[in-house]
């Protein structure tokens, strides 16, 4: 049996692992259980009543989070050179094409997101087995395939993210840092789960939110009351 840290420890006791928390509480409590010497990611994890083998009941989507995401984002745009300055000035890390797609095929994915335009799918689509895997394939639906190269890349620069559920039906994203004040942390978590309500699909019975917990970087998770959310 692997041994519990001191620290995870301390992390533990502050935790009543039989109660559900607030969303203002749990905000509170993963600033003050946060063990790490760096600044943590605090992540978010909701299950949800879905069968996502079912093509009517896959949950995907985008979200502005309104105080970013605490992380310097990568963001690559595979693009024809007509679409190249844009890309740059709207704070692009990576511009171009072909040169790119052979970095990719070589194995490189050093970045976050990848923004790409309708034209450029075809060349974008034959690396979806390296690209999907990591989920960095470019998608209409999250706004990374589209002529607005610039305009997507601000986005994403200022917060905004994509989530999928899983095979479990499991919503997993990370909303921001333990450095946030519990007001970030609490709107930032606030807009992804009322992001998730609006697309419950209508054939989903029963409960949709099934639980949610909240956690940072090798934090115990702490649970939170799904009704201090869910309207």
């Amino acid at each position: 049996m692997a041994r519990i840290s001191k620290k995870r420890k301390e992390a533990l006791a502050k935790i009543d692992l039989a109660k559900a928390y607030t969303l203002a509480e749990a905000c509170n409590l993963v600033k003050e259980i946060s063990t790490t010497k760096f600044d943590a990611s605090v992540d978010v994890c909701v299950r949800l009543g879905v069968d996502p083998r079912k093509a009517n009941q896959m949950v995907r989507g985008t979200v502005a989070l309104p105080h970013g995401t605490g992380k310097d984002v990568r963001v690559l745009v595979l693009c024809t050179p007509d679409k190249e300055e844009e890309a740059k000035a709207a704070g692009a890390d990576h511009v171009g094409l072909d040169d790119y797609i052979e970095k990719i095929k070589g194995g490189w994915t050093d970045i976050d997101v990848i923004v790409t335009t309708p034209a450029c799918m075809g060349k974008v689509g034959a690396l979806g087995r390296v690209l999907g895997p990591r989920g960095l394939m470019p998608n209409p639906k999250t706004g990374t395939v589209t002529m607005e190269v610039g305009k997507a890349v601000e986005e994403v620069k200022a917060g905004k993210i994509d989530f999928k559920v899983d095979k479990y039906g499991i919503i997993h994203s990370g909303i921001g840092k333990v450095s946030f004040s519990d007001d970030k942390i609490r709107e930032n978590a606030a807009e992804l789960i009322q992001s998730l309500i609006k697309l419950k699909p209508s054939s989903a019975k029963g409960t949709y939110v099934r639980s949610i917990y909240m956690s940072s970087t090798m934090s115990p998770s702490i649970q939170i009351d799904a009704k201090s959310v869910v309207a």
